[in-house]
């Protein structure tokens, strides 16, 4: 078991660690962008725009948000709804681009769609 674990420690830390590279070189020219962070479990998914310069959550949305109306929120049509929920809570805010965080998990299936609705809501990854 902890084999696992640290197999999905160091794939999270990986995909972290490409995004702050990213974020030091447009730190140069006053671009950094906040990241949207995916979290998925077997029966719903997470996300939410971070800003780590001031570490603050900006907007959130979750598949149990109930202005979503799902009864269940682990397949991807609830993924792409939780998208374009958090893309209009991030304009909202006034966000536009960010940077997308999958953390340990593939770019595929739900995490994917939930990107894909975020493209569709107005944000640009």
């Amino acid at each position: 078991m902890t084999q696992k674990l640290s197999a999905k420690q160091r794939r999270s830390y990986r995909t972290r660690n490409k995004i702050r590279q990213v974020n030091i070189l447009r730190n140069a020219v006053r671009e950094v962008r906040p990241r949207l962070s995916v979290h998925r479990t077997d029966r719903q998914i997470y996300a939410q725009i971070i800003d780590d310069v001031k570490g603050v959550t900006v907007a959130a949305a979750t598949s149990l948000d109930k202005e979503l109306g799902l009864k269940k929120g682990n397949d991807a049509e609830a993924a792409k709804k939780v998208g374009k929920l958090v893309a209009e809570r991030a304009k909202k805010a006034g966000i536009k681009q960010v940077v997308f965080d999958r953390g340990s998990f593939l770019y595929h299936g739900r995490v994917k769609s939930l990107a894909e609705g975020a493209r569709e809501g107005g944000l640009e990854l």
